[in-house]
């Protein structure tokens, strides 16, 4: 069952919600909604404000003007303890003289529940997360990954309105943040909460989200479904930012343009690595990424660096004035240093207003 649309007494809203820290404004008047049971993925570059946005959803920080409310409440003056959020954070920030099974219930513990009852919830919630193994156990006696699960198991624990994730799977290594990447959305899917996970990993992001919105400077650049984000992003900055490699953007009275599209100095046009095909020189052999040859390519560019990741090469070559990155096959891709032809597969094609970096819709 996906997310439920933003009513009366649902989800999370956010609007025009600013903050500042002392003359600087962090946060620029935030419109944001985000239903019950979905999980958005708020991504950006350091400084973009993300970990600011979910302090002032969770009362750390105020909201210097704007409304924030939760559940069909209005939350912006209360203080955190009467939000009904549960925030994990990216250090875990586990007592060290508790066990697992006392840190889960350390919540319930502290407002007035009993024991009991607390332990049978804190019990519950490690199940869900998997950890029940580890309740008798120390925070210092456990993993990178398995003080992810108590952390989260501790905000379960709440049974919150809204769960708040600051890039809780940074500290892991790469295969064990998979691992948890995985674990954490099947956890999403049982428990349906609704929930903002922050993070600055663009594969997080698609990977788990619902929704993603994407931040620059205090400031939403796009919000949209992972398929709208990369097939259609809104601005020239979500562009570069979402892809690795980033996205092609050349001028579009540059070297490389649509066969039937005037040079306009006044647009900016966007493809991705994959849509760039190389061919040799007109009167020389056959296409480096093994297709057939055809006419050579709409412009010559040189190769000026090569990146091998197993069966894939991303070919940097200078295209006139202009980087431009290619995807094609390793073993058949050419050497530094080598002249090749350059064209590109237009369909489906990104055209972007050069003055404002918006997505132009005609193309």
């Amino acid at each position: 069952m996906g997310p439920e649309p933003v009513a009366a007494g649902e989800g999370l809203v956010l609007q025009g919600v600013r903050a500042s820290r002392g003359r600087r404004e962090v946060l620029h008047s935030i419109d944001l909604a985000v239903a019950r049971g979905e999980l958005l993925v708020v991504l950006g570059p350091s400084g973009a404000g993300k970990t600011t946005l979910l302090r002032v959803v969770a009362g750390l920080e105020p909201a210097t003007s704007g409304r924030v409310s939760i559940a069909g409440r209005d939350v912006t003056r209360l203080r955190p303890g009467r939000r009904n959020v549960s925030m994990v954070f990216q250090s875990y920030a586990l007592f060290s003289h508790l066990t697992v099974a006392q840190n889960i219930a350390f919540g319930p513990l502290v407002r007035d529940a009993r024991r009991a009852e607390a332990l049978q919830r804190a019990r519950a919630a490690a199940a869900a997360v998997g950890c029940v193994h580890l309740l008798d156990r120390r925070p210092d006696q456990l993993s990178g990954g398995e003080r992810q699960r108590v952390a989260l198991a501790r905000a379960l624990v709440r049974e919150p309105d809204v769960f708040l994730l600051d890039e809780p799977l940074s500290n892991l290594d790469i295969e064990l943040r998979a691992e948890t990447r995985a674990e954490l959305k099947a956890l999403h899917q049982r428990v349906g909460a609704t929930t903002v996970h922050v993070t600055h990993d663009q594969v997080e992001a698609l990977v788990l989200g619902d929704r993603i919105a994407v931040m620059r400077e205090g400031r939403l650049e796009q919000v949209g479904t992972p398929d709208e984000i990369w097939h259609a992003p809104a601005t020239t900055f979500v562009a570069r930012f979402v892809g690795s490699p980033r996205m092609n953007l050349l001028p579009g009275d540059g070297p490389l343009r649509p066969p039937d599209a005037a040079r306009d100095a006044g647009r900016t046009l966007g493809f991705r690595a994959e849509a760039v095909r190389l061919v040799p020189p007109a009167g020389t052999g056959s296409a480096p990424d093994g297709e057939p040859r055809g006419a050579p390519g709409d412009a010559l560019g040189v190769v000026d660096r090569i990146d091998v990741v197993g069966e894939d090469a991303y070919v940097h070559l200078r295209v006139e004035s202009h980087d431009v990155v290619a995807r094609v096959p390793a073993a058949g891709r050419p050497a530094v240093g080598d002249e090749v032809g350059v064209s590109v597969r237009w369909a489906p094609g990104h055209v972007f207003d050069t003055a404002t970096g918006q997505r132009i819709t005609d193309r």
